[in-house]
């Protein structure tokens, strides 16, 4: 080999060697990076109100959530992302507006909706999974699962390496669910309590499942304090008689505060919770009006007792201590206040309807900005439209119908009605206000088996999209939330101009999201 080839060879060999070198130095580089990042911890209650818990004045004993409120940021303007279950989780878990994710409405866990949250979709878990996190999801879902009929997909096709949990609701109650399923394999009945349940599962995943080089991401759906209500009776007994509805409520809150205490023990076991940040907030208001706040409205209500709910982020050394932050904030925040506290890039080519609030949670409220007015778009309510900008709520209705089968409605109310009266239920007293068939669950076995027909009747259907999009929007109202947080003034007649600037940001909002809602969910 001549001298030129045996110097090429060399130089070749030189370069392989270093380019070898420079990329395990950037994956140790990138596996060092990962490691030192925190874990995250999302604890998101199902139709928890306004003032339930201690911290923000409520009558139901939570000195784990007030040790995290006392140790972090609370605030008192904090927002669900719909006033339903399954389009807030959406809303979650995307930092976008459910509908642009396929999610108008309620999803039936059954073959008779096609909607589902759409795999185009960037999950927080999935890009925290590209940025180094192990995944795991435990409790409900809400947001489409596999029926005999449709292909819909599951956690684990939105960026959770590990799920337990289940589509809806615990069946029959929170006590001894029958219904969880385990990466989509049926578990069977679990004794015990919902909450609990799930905190047992973190532990054994904790234990046994993840990477231990890995900072990881833990979502938690608790099923507490939606209807069928359960809880333990000594926990019970500290609010009232064991049969009083308000009681087992205010104990099922109870007994998830002291599941999140078991789940902090273990967190402190594994790593520490200063290297933790823990999310806590609910997916809508409490559909129990004593709970709210005195708010107008409760949960599938537009209105503030439906929307707005206890919001408490805690990371101990890097958000502030101990304070209680008014600027207005929700779940829709999530995502990219994530990416804004990690030094992560957010999702690229993704329109992100919800803001970075890291500077709120660090006490630089100078630097913070919100880049679109929060906004929700619920099709199926009375009102369906509001949007909060600064101190201003405004509020708007359709001037259009969904084809609905009013006939067949009224006689299903009918039915329930008649159950009710004839069984001298104790049910039929509350029932009196008819929309609630679609939030609440009846004790009642008949009357149960006829409100799923009736939900079948009143779910957002899939021909529908077309409607809602070509929809328009009318009788809007304006409320100062400063001075009016009960939203008894309607101020429109009034400050006409504010009405109209909101009127037009809303309106070019809604056609925003309409123009990636989709029409079909193949």
């Amino acid at each position: 080999m001549t001298n030129s080839k045996i110097q090429t060879a060399t130089q070749v060999s030189i370069g392989a060697r270093f380019l070898t070198a420079v990329v395990l130095l950037l994956l140790v580089s990138d596996a060092t990076q990962a490691a030192q990042r925190p874990n995250i911890i999302v604890l998101f209650a199902d139709d928890l109100g306004y003032q339930d818990i201690g911290c923000y004045g409520g009558p139901v004993k939570t000195p784990t959530l007030d040790r995290l409120a006392a140790g972090g940021v609370r605030f008192t303007d904090f927002y669900a992302g719909s006033a339903v279950c399954g389009p807030s989780r959406a809303v979650l878990i995307t930092g976008r507006h459910h509908a642009r994710g396929g999610i108008y409405g309620n999803v039936i866990f059954d073959d008779s909706q096609s909607g589902h949250l759409l795999t185009r979709e960037v999950t927080l878990p999935e890009h925290l999974r590209s940025n180094g996190s192990s995944t795991a999801h435990f409790g409900k879902w809400h947001m489409g699962m596999p029926t005999r009929t449709r292909k819909k997909p599951t956690p684990a096709e939105h960026g959770f390496d590990y799920w337990f949990g289940m589509n809806s609701g615990a069946h029959p109650s929170h006590k001894n669910p029958e219904n969880f399923q385990r990466n989509g394999v049926r578990v069977g009945t679990i004794e015990g309590y919902s909450c609990q349940i799930l905190v047992d599962e973190a532990i054994t995943w904790l234990d046994e499942e993840r990477n231990p080089d890995a900072p990881f991401f833990l979502n938690f759906w608790f099923h507490e304090p939606h209807d069928r209500v359960a809880a333990p009776d000594e926990i019970v007994s500290q609010y009232g008689a064991l049969d009083d509805p308000g009681a087992i409520y205010s104990g099922t809150i109870d007994n998830t505060d002291r599941a999140i205490a078991r789940l902090l023990d273990k967190l402190k076991e594994v790593d520490s919770l200063e290297n933790t940040l823990i999310v806590y907030a609910s997916d809508n208001g409490s559909y129990r009006d004593d709970r709210n706040g005195g708010l107008r409205g409760r949960k599938a209500s537009l209105y503030e007792g439906g929307i707005r709910v206890p919001g408490i982020f805690y990371w101990p050394g890097t958000i502030d201590a101990g304070r209680v932050e008014n600027e207005p904030a929700g779940v829709v925040d999530l995502l990219p206040t994530v990416c804004g506290l990690l030094g992560i890039d957010k999702p690229q080519g993704v329109h992100l309807d919800g803001s970075d609030i890291s500077p709120l949670l660090r006490g630089r409220a100078n630097q913070f900005t919100r880049h679109q007015p929060l906004f929700w778009l619920m099709p199926m309510s009375r009102a369906p439209l509001a949007i909060r900008d600064g101190k201003y709520s405004l509020i708007g209705f359709r001037d259009f119908e969904f084809p609905k089968d009013a006939a067949a409605i009224t006689d299903i109310e009918d039915q329930i009605a008649g159950v009710l009266r004839e069984a001298n239920s104790p049910e039929l007293g509350p029932w009196v206000n008819r929309t609630d068939y679609f939030y609440q669950v009846f004790r009642n076995q008949d009357a149960e088996r006829l409100r799923g027909k009736f939900m079948r009747l009143n779910v957002f259907q899939d021909s529908w999209a077309p409607i809602l999009k070509a929809g328009g929007y009318r009788g809007f109202e304006l409320y100062d939330l400063s001075t009016d947080p009960k939203q008894q003034n309607n101020l429109a007649a009034q400050l006409p101009e504010v009405t109209a600037r909101l009127k037009q940001q809303a309106l070019k909002i809604v056609a925003s999201i309409m123009a990636e809602g989709p029409d079909n969910w193949n």
